[in-house]
């Protein structure tokens, strides 16, 4: 989708073993925004998902496709992607899930609120947003997530997690260097580089449904490491502002300290003045 002010859009939909779900939302993406290109990374499938994308992409010019050797994780596929799309001058990169959960005809509203900021998040827990088909425990585990990410690193963003993410080229260029996270953390740092370095992030609400074929990656080790991550990344962060505020503590009470020296003196002069 071209746009004076966003420039050509690039959705990135990373793949392994979804052979099943690929060409369903390749084609309902390019149906929501069919000036948009799509970039299908696919870390080597064993079911072929790769191969079936090359033939979605000789038959649309649309879908391109990044063969990557093997799984490598979704962190490592995304920032690959990114650079992909930065090379070639892309203004819009956009993160989208392969398996159906995220709803290409929710982009065109996405796309809208990007004009006005520097970063867009798919949200699943503002005012309007909902998902379909999940257990009560698993939503209470994402939110619960969220929201102790949210605590941890002082985030104004209640989704932190929610991997539907748009960003302007000039955002993405400023902060690809300061991710390194492994599988599913990157939605964690990209918004936490992204609020660090003082880009507007603009949560925007959107359904998310339970993919019907193919199954998840998702698994309890996934959490336990995004849950580590978390609670590093905060003791960090909290322990760099209890310094700060030590730090200027320290110099206010030196301030303070000069100051009640030169009053001292002030007065001692004023008073032989005065005898």
């Amino acid at each position: 989708m071209a746009d004076a002010d966003l420039g050509r859009v690039l959705v990135i939909i990373p793949t392994y073993n979804e052979i099943e779900n690929v060409g369903m939302i390749t084609g309902r993406v390019r149906k929501a925004v069919p000036e948009a290109d799509i970039l299908v990374t696919d870390d080597n499938s064993p079911d072929g998902t790769g191969r079936r994308a090359d033939e979605l992409a000789a038959g649309d010019d649309h879908i391109l496709v990044l063969h990557r050797k093997g799984k490598e994780g979704l962190s490592a596929a995304y920032l690959a992607s990114f650079r992909w799309g930065l090379d070639r001058d892309y203004g819009v990169l956009i993160e989208f899930d392969a398996d159906g959960s995220h709803q290409p005809e929710q982009l065109p509203r996405l796309l809208a609120a990007l004009e006005s900021a520097d970063m867009v998040k798919g949200s699943r827990w503002v005012k309007g947003g909902r998902v379909v088909n999940w257990a009560k425990s698993r939503e209470l585990l994402s939110r619960g997530g969220s929201l102790y990410t949210r605590l941890m690193l002082g985030l104004p963003v209640k989704d932190v997690t929610g991997g539907l993410n748009l960003f302007r080229r000039a955002t993405l260029e400023s902060i690809i260097d300061d991710v390194d996270a492994g599988g599913y953390g990157i939605q964690r740092d990209l918004t936490w580089a992204a609020h660090r370095k003082g880009f507007r992030i603009v949560e925007e609400p959107i359904e998310f449904v339970e993919r019907v074929n193919g199954q998840s990656k998702l698994g309890r080790d996934v959490f336990v490491e995004a849950l580590k991550k978390t609670t590093q990344m905060g003791l960090a962060y909290r322990g760099g502002q209890v310094a700060h505020v030590a730090q200027e503590g320290g110099k206010l009470a030196v301030a303070l300290a000069r100051t009640g020296v030169r009053t001292v003196k002030g007065v001692a002069r004023g008073g032989r003045e005065a005898g």
